[in-house]
């Protein structure tokens, strides 16, 4: 299927992009798209799925309705052993501001276009991303090549404070309270989600695209596990078949639940997948319309290099 280049975008082109994509699909009689997730060119290079299938029901205009219930007593119980494993990791040692953190996966991507939606098959993604932001990284991708990831995200300047870059998360705070304040002052004003599925795609964003810190890892999970929404799904399966459980929100805005995938015996995050929740387009209730498994991650010297 045919891709908007939008990886190799700087963030303001990357957003006209997604004006053009809700223009085209109003045209059509369907469902209009909501305002884009507005993460910079660098962000999106891993997530440019999930910017392009949400299709909204009606914008959000406050932070309550179905999705305002707080997670149950079960959710919390098994996010807080997700994040003690998290907190238990190995880290991963110095890490230099010249190197490059090495993400490894298998992805179905979906696209909306001309009122239908289709879903590319199975196929590999590999993402060198500077560690300090500062040097221009690389991605790989089956059927598309490579690509240069510019350095458009800069510390300090706008997009940073959600970039997934080594030096950027290795800040972030360390205790569920200073972090539910990072994600509920920053997400905002990257999104036109109501405020707390922002705050979930955020955090989902991190975990899947950064190398998240032990001590980061677990705060940003437990102060997941006090976002009004969140539920578990039981059994979900990542795009390489992997079964784990399912941390999930339903998107209130959209006929979507994101859902993080883990491990049930050692709580590691598998990935991520998007699920339909109701019809829409051409996409009928239940069906998995986006898909991410992590394979591997890894410190590297130079971007084109594998562990």
């Amino acid at each position: 299927m045919n891709q908007l280049p939008e990886q190799d975008l700087p963030p303001g082109r990357h957003r006209l992009l997604k004006e053009h994509l809700m223009t085209e699909i109003r045209h059509t009689g369907e469902t209009p798209v909501r305002r884009a997730w507005l993460r910079p060119a660098l962000v999106a290079t891993a997530v440019a799925t999930a910017a392009a299938v949400t299709l909204v029901v009606l914008p959000s205009s406050s932070e309550g309705g179905a999705s305002a219930r707080p997670p149950s007593r079960a959710t919390v119980s098994l996010i807080e052993d997700i994040a003690l494993a998290a907190e238990h990791e190995q880290p991963y040692g110095k890490v230099r501001d010249d190197q490059f953190v090495y993400l490894d996966s298998k992805v179905v991507s979906g696209e909306a276009a001309d009122g239908k939606f289709t879903v590319s098959p199975l196929h590999r993604q590999e993402l060198w991303l500077s560690v300090d932001g500062l040097h221009p990284g690389l991605g790989r991708e089956t059927g598309r090549g490579d690509w240069d990831i510019p350095v458009d995200v800069k510390p300090g300047e706008e997009g940073w404070d959600v970039s997934p870059f080594y030096n950027h998360v290795k800040t972030l705070p360390t205790t569920a309270d200073a972090m539910w304040d990072y994600l509920y002052d920053t997400a905002p004003k990257y999104s036109g989600q109501e405020r707390y599925q922002a705050m979930f795609v955020l955090a989902g964003d991190l975990l899947q695209q950064a190398l998240l810190p032990p001590e980061q890892s677990a705060a940003l999970l437990r102060a997941v596990a006090r976002i009004p929404g969140v539920t578990l799904t039981g059994d979900a399966v990542d795009a390489v078949g992997r079964h784990g459980v399912g941390v999930a929100r339903k998107d209130p805005d959209n006929p979507s639940r994101d859902e993080w995938i883990f491990n049930k015996r050692t709580y590691e995050f598998l990935g991520e997948r998007s699920v339909a929740t109701d019809d829409f387009s051409n996409v009928r209730k239940g069906t998995v319309i986006s898909t991410t498994a992590v394979l591997r991650r890894a410190v590297v010297d130079h971007p084109g290099r594998r562990p």
